[in-house]
């Protein structure tokens, strides 16, 4: 079998240096926040070239957070995508706001700029781009039409550490960058995590309050907070985690090329990257009007495949009461229909990427004929 992800080959390959600092976690005791997650922040803040790091419990917490800082409460719009985990959609409804939609563009799956000034309405309060799949969203004309319109721009970048829009990491180039630990994440934890990157030292403070029940300091509570504290074994295991980073970001980027080269000619979309972009593939997205029969089959061979995302959020049924029908993101949908992930991760072997290539073209050219 060759599997989706393989987080224990990554855990064998630093077992050594991840064991060690948990039992320095364990000796200290420092459980919840604690020096590591203070160090955590600076290197996290640092590697994105940010003022601020603010470790939290997971990337929907730190999305949460980032709005509730920039002033985001009910009655309130925020403007951002159906194609991306509900999480994105989630955290907005969090503070009482409304997600306002618009389409993908259907080459890059991220935010089509030329769309968001027609949704802009005086309700709205802020921009949530999504960086996905590792790809940046087109961030220069969404900072145009925030500083134009006033509006806060607050980037997904829950898939996209180390990703890079014309040089610059995101996560620090609009308002507030939030960051998802999940365990498959390029930069997983063991367990639940997230992180908030600003440059705004107003922001840093309501957000540091926020993340631990809204205190200043010890039982002395200034805003309505919340438990979004991250443990400390999490800040440990991330900042080991953290220094090999770019090396297991160019081992995917490197699987990515071999992966584009070999179905160059198989009838299937592969992910395109556009000028602006350093793309970390989170996930390699393929596409192909037959992807439920090619995933099926895939799994056959023993090729574990995902599909991000098989329904978009306008679409769900949690979300029926915004208001949206089928046809009104016709990109997103279509997206939903058709991509599928292939397995993408840094410990991949070229033999394995071999096989995926050749079963996926194989496939193909018996559902085609």
């Amino acid at each position: 079998m060759i599997p989706f992800l393989d987080l224990k080959a990554q855990y064998l390959s630093i077992k050594d240096e991840i064991d060690t600092a948990v039992l320095k976690v364990l000796e200290s005791t420092q459980f919840v926040l604690g020096n590591e997650v203070t160090a955590l922040e600076k290197d996290f803040a640092d590697y994105c070239n940010a003022a601020d790091g603010i470790a939290v419990n997971t990337g929907t917490s730190a999305l949460h957070l980032a709005l509730l800082a920039a002033g985001i409460g009910a009655g309130d719009e925020v403007i951002t995508v159906p194609f991306t985990f509900v999480a994105t959609a989630a955290a907005i409804c969090y503070t009482g706001a409304k997600p306002v939609f618009v389409d993908i563009d259907p080459v890059s799956y991220t935010i089509d700029v030329t769309q968001i000034e027609k949704a802009i309405t005086e309700r709205t309060k802020a921009i949530l781009p999504v960086h996905l799949y590792g790809q940046p969203a087109d961030m220069e004309p969404i900072l145009e039409i925030a500083r134009r319109h006033g509006l806060t721009v607050i980037e997904d970048a829950a898939q996209a550490h180390g990703a890079e829009y014309k040089g610059q990491k995101v996560g620090a180039i609009g308002d507030i960058g939030c960051f998802s630990f999940y365990p498959g994440k390029n930069l997983g934890a063991y367990g639940e995590g997230g992180m908030i990157v600003t440059n705004n030292p107003e922001y840093t403070h309501t957000m540091r309050m926020l993340r631990d029940w809204g205190q200043e300091h010890k039982y002395h509570h200034v805003l309505k907070g919340y438990n979004y504290r991250m443990d400390g074994i999490q800040g440990a295991i991330l900042r080991v985690k953290l220094r090999y980073l770019e090396e297991w970001t160019e081992a995917r980027r490197a699987h990515a090329a071999k992966y584009d080269a070999l179905l160059k000619d198989s009838n299937v979309t592969v992910p395109i990257v556009m000028p602006y972009s350093r793309h970390v593939y989170h996930v390699y997205a393929v596409r192909s009007p037959q992807r439920d029969e090619l995933q099926q089959k895939l799994n056959v061979q023993g090729i574990q495949t995902g599909i991000h995302y098989p329904i978009p959020v306008h679409l769900q049924p949690a979300y029926a009461d915004l208001g949206y029908k089928p046809g009104d993101f016709p990109h997103s949908e279509l997206a939903a229909r058709e991509v599928l992930s292939l397995p993408m991760f840094a410990e991949l072997t070229p033999a394995q990427i071999n096989i995926v290539a050749e079963s996926l073209q194989n496939i193909v050219l018996g559902v085609t004929v």
